[in-house]
């Protein structure tokens, strides 16, 4: 065989185990599919037409509203730096901040539809991966831009294949990109605000006949930034592999491996006040005697992600299946109250500063099968997940002022995690142009905890406590297709939506009775949407109709957080998103969205609106775009009298960013790229959501824009 022979059959391996998931087998060469090449897909011609230069698009395949984001578009818009949020930020219905620049902190905020992170799912190559204690993730401690193919925003639960631990809210899906086909040598730097610097090199094995047409790529990067906010410095270092081995016509292995280290100086927000007296970019001070002291408030974060993956054809059986592990470690210091009104003050002196130490750590070790069985024109389903993490904490209160000497233990807890989610799902074609996909997923989630706690933070016996509690639930989804034509498809959706409680139940002041009656959150989905594709132009739409039965609210009892069921919130809106080409490379897009909710308690962080307007230009080695994101009206956090009333103005952010792209540079150069970023052209810094409370008055703190900001990069293949 020749090389161009093998590589195809790579590729026809890899898509048709994708395809396999497709609502038709007529229709499922969609770009929704092969979206991360040079072109491409239904309706399109390349660079020249509006699926290419599409921001985000719907799928024609897609059985529920969701937004596709390429790796053109990653490449030609997002810094090195930039993490999944900061892409995910452009979709519709999600909104996204990063107050110390893009990849310059860990904790950014995202919300879809206004379900916050730790409701909804975030997903690598198809493995969930998140903190087992209450869901999230930690997004600047795993997978960077450089190593990113697309990021698919699907907004809902999905159906029964769809895997994770909050399938409440939707999901995430960041995909890795695939081996180049030829060795290529790609060493790359950026510069630019804030004193922020990346270099990195990628080296691609080609695919290597000798070896059984293996190939791979290894691509380490150093990112380093000042920050946007004041001493928020942020280091980090990165290094992703991938390689995929064919080992028959009908069988192929991927093993993928990343490691991250980050050390950042973090601040927790900062007061209005502050903020007006020292400006929008207050984080922390260069002052010893201070508690928000640049010295005495880091993080550093140590993680990993490894999957093995097995892909098959046998007959009308495919396989896929992926064994995973991942981890996380987080060792802090703090000062009490960073910005905060806590007064200093220990048991070793009035004036000693008193603070924090603390670890957080995790490992999860865990399976993914997915098996489809091609019956005539429809498919079988049937897969599992199962996921096991073991989770530490601990958290000591320390004098700073003596080496963060020990003054007490606070808490202590160990954790275990265990998830089973067996799916059965059958995609019934009466012919070519529908699918109807009834599908059941059981979902077991199982958390055991055993800790020491201290309230008062003396070292004094607040335990010890031990407990354990399963939650099950059955999810059923029901889901129609319809081919109205080969471009255009429409499709409905009921499915349900499950997330457990999460491990912060386990710390109130009686568990027992938290745990005994605290119910899962379960929404039930109601969807309708429409996807339209050809060269002009990508239309995608769609409306809503969330129920969350078993809406959780938080209470405060003798300082400790009390957890109980309230009753019910609704979710309901419109979304929309197009891309049309003009003609001569230029592209016009936009997306819009208008979201509601309607609950006892006032919905923190749920942006009543989005939207985004701009145009690309896409011809010869020049791209270049201009576009505008809008976040609508939303409340965001507590004010000083514990009521959630704290209301936030709409506002918009505007985005540059062009590339040039010289073929042959020198003799032994090729795809050489320079490219210039302007972030927050108009450089807003308004003060846009809440960042908590001080501990002691409880005053608002708050995050603001970081401002105007710009980035050179720039890349070459050797």
């Amino acid at each position: 065989m020749n090389k161009k022979f093998h590589f195809k059959l790579l590729a026809q391996l890899i898509l048709g185990a994708i395809a396999a998931n497709s609502s038709s087998i007529a229709h499922a060469y969609d770009l929704g599919v092969v979206s991360t090449g040079s072109g491409g897909g239904q309706g399109d011609s390349g660079a020249a037409s509006a699926p290419y230069q599409a921001p985000t698009q719907g799928s024609l395949v897609a059985t529920e509203p969701q937004s596709i984001i390429s790796q053109q578009y990653i490449q030609n818009n997002m810094t090195g730096a930039a993490n999944y949020t900061d892409m995910a930020s452009i979709a519709p219905s999600v909104w996204s901040i990063s107050p110390n620049g893009a990849g310059g902190n860990d904790n950014p905020q995202l919300s879809m539809r206004a379900f916050q992170d730790g409701s909804f799912n975030v997903t690598f190559d198809g493995i969930p991966f998140a903190d087992g204690a209450d869901f999230t993730h930690h997004v600047s401690s795993y997978f960077m831009a450089q190593d990113t193919g697309r990021v698919v925003v699907d907004r809902g639960p999905g159906d029964a294949s769809n895997i994770g631990d909050a399938t409440f809210g939707g999901t995430i899906a960041v995909q890795s990109k695939d081996p180049a086909s030829d060795p290529t040598l790609t060493p790359y730097a950026s510069a630019g605000s804030f004193n922020t610097h990346l270099v990195g090199a990628e080296f691609d094995t080609g695919v290597m006949q000798n070896y059984g047409d293996f190939s791979g790529f290894i691509d380490y990067k150093h990112f380093s930034t000042d920050g946007a906010l004041t001493n928020n410095n942020m280091n980090r270092g990165n290094i992703f592999a991938k390689f995929i081995k064919p080992i028959s016509d009908n069988t192929a292995i991927t093993i993928v491996a990343m490691q991250n280290s980050s050390h950042q100086n973090a601040s927790l927000g900062a007061t209005a006040a502050e903020i007006g007296t020292y400006g929008h970019n207050f984080g922390l001070n260069p002052d010893p005697t201070s508690q928000a002291f640049v010295g005495y408030n880091f993080d550093q974060f140590n993680s990993d992600f490894e999957y093995i993956a097995l892909k098959s054809q046998q007959g009308s059986w495919k396989i896929d299946n992926k064994l995973y592990t991942f981890a996380y470690a987080h060792n802090a210091m703090q000062g009490t109250d960073p910005n905060g009104d806590t007064p200093n003050g220990t048991v070793n002196g009035a004036t000693n500063i008193p603070g924090i130490t603390s670890l957080t750590q995790y490992r999860s070790f865990g399976d993914v099968l997915r098996v489809t069985d091609q019956i005539g024109i429809s498919d079988l389903k049937f897969g599992i997940w199962v996921d096991h993490q073991n989770h530490e904490s601990w958290t000591n209160n320390v004098d700073l002022s003596l080496g963060a000497s020990m003054l007490g233990v606070q808490q202590a807890e160990h954790s275990t995690d265990t998830t089973l989610q067996p799916y059965l799902e059958y995609v019934w074609r009466p012919n070519t142009d529908w699918a109807i996909t009834p599908g059941l997923k059981y979902n077991s989630f199982n958390r055991n905890y055993n800790a020491s706690f201290d309230p008062n933070g003396n070292g004094g016996a607040g335990g010890p406590l031990s407990y354990s509690k399963t939650w099950t639930a059955l999810l059923p989804s029901l889901d129609v297709h319809y081919y109205m034509a080969e471009n255009w498809s429409v499709y409905g959706q009921m499915a349900e939506g499950f997330v457990a409680p999460n491990l912060n139940v386990f710390s109130s002041p009686n568990p027992a009775l938290s745990t005994s009656n605290l119910q899962p959150q379960k929404t039930m989905n109601y969807q309708l949407g429409s996807v339209w594709r050809s060269r002009k132009l990508t239309l995608s739409g769609d409306v809503y109709y969330i129920t969350n039965n078993n809406q959780q609210q938080t209470n405060i009892v003798a300082g400790l957080p009390l957890f109980t069921n309230i009753g019910k919130v609704t979710y309901s809106g419109i979304e929309g998103e197009s891309t049309y080409y003009i003609g001569t490379g230029l592209s016009v897009y936009g997306n819009l969205s208008f979201n509601n909710t309607n609950s006892v308690t006032t919905v923190q962080d749920a942006p009543k609106n989005t939207a985004a307007l701009g145009v690309i230009y896409n011809q010869g080695p020049l791209y270049a775009s201009l576009i505008t994101k809008e976040i609508g009206s939303r409340f965001s956090g507590i004010d000083v009298n514990g009521n959630p009333t704290i209301h936030f103005g709409s506002y918009s952010v505007t985005n540059f960013s062009s590339t040039y792209k010289i073929p042959k540079l020198f003799e032994w150069t090729k795809n050489t790229a320079l490219q210039f970023q302007v972030d927050d052209l108009f450089n807003r810094t308004d003060m846009i959501a809440s960042a908590g409370n001080t501990a002691n008055l409880g005053v608002p703190l708050f995050w603001t824009l970081p401002g105007r900001s710009y980035m050179i990069n720039l890349s070459s293949d050797f």
